[in-house]
């Protein structure tokens, strides 16, 4: 248990480095192990069987390259297979290891933020139907009146390039004002997808002034550091040297090009075979 490793975040495509952007910054000094699972991608569309046995791959492989700390930086993910390989697979696979997702961090914030108690989500297909957000919000805030969204289109603008581009505003604005039209009284849109923070410009044209959009990445962060100071033992177990390698099941060059998107700096990956 001496050894230590770079801290892990699994996301099935590239919206996750939205997340090891505000990790980062909270965190510079700690090293990080990025892995994307982009052959197969998109999860939000697979099953919950699915998404478990690959996130489940994942895990493993991050286990493998040394990583003690595994955070789940995608919102299908966190979804569909945290619960069921924290209760059943940790135990067994690695009991002193630990996997976090994105979207407990994220509810808790909520009950801190909206003055109405009315909240929206929008996020993938996959999320949306996992009611994931709803059951951890309600569980915390029973006071909170949640309406949902799915918005399948708004992943393809961002891998596409097409997030600030005219094309991108009718499909921004036909789901802004759908979930608004569903309830009015909407103070605080969790963007309950990681790709979301890079149509924020777009959102903010759209939403009422009285709704605040809620990017997860600050959360996450947050919330890793609180996590860190309350398990030290977990804490010491991470290396700290500022280094960050990314993983990839597509092509690196494919990666590397398609990750500039999110992270303002030249990158180089490696493949894996999942």
């Amino acid at each position: 248990m001496n050894t230590t490793g770079p801290i892990g975040i699994f996301d099935s495509g590239y919206g996750g480095l939205t997340i090891l952007r505000s990790i980062q910054k909270f965190l510079p000094q700690y090293d990080y192990l990025y892995l994307g699972d982009n052959a197969r991608a998109p999860y939000g569309t697979r099953s919950f069987e699915v998404v478990y046995d690959f996130t489940l791959q994942a895990v493993k492989c991050l286990f493998d390259q040394g990583c003690s700390l595994v955070i789940l930086a995608c919102n299908t993910a966190s979804a569909k297979a945290l619960r069921s390989i924290q209760q059943n697979d940790l135990p067994l696979l690695a009991p002193h290891n630990r996997v976090l997702g994105v979207i407990r961090p994220t509810a808790e914030a909520v009950g801190l933020l909206s003055k109405t108690r009315h909240v929206g989500v929008v996020g993938t297909s996959g999320t949306i139907l996992s009611r994931s957000y709803e059951l951890e919000i309600r569980k915390m805030y029973p006071d909170i009146v949640l309406t949902a969204e799915a918005c399948p289109m708004w992943v393809p603008l961002v891998e596409n390039r097409e997030f600030n581009s005219a094309g991108a505003d009718y499909f921004i604005k036909q789901h802004v004002d759908h979930i608004m039209s569903k309830d009015s009284e909407i103070d605080t849109l969790v963007l309950g997808c990681t790709h979301y923070p890079l149509l924020m410009d777009k959102l903010n044209q759209f939403i009422p002034n009285q709704v605040q959009l809620m990017p997860q990445g600050e959360y996450v962060a947050t919330s890793l550091v609180d996590y860190l100071h309350r398990h030290p033992e977990m804490e010491q177990r991470c290396s700290k040297q500022g280094q960050t390698r990314f993983l990839t099941s597509e092509s690196p060059s494919r990666f590397k090009e398609s990750a500039s998107i999110f992270l303002n700096q030249n990158i180089q990956a490696e493949h894996i075979t999942l």
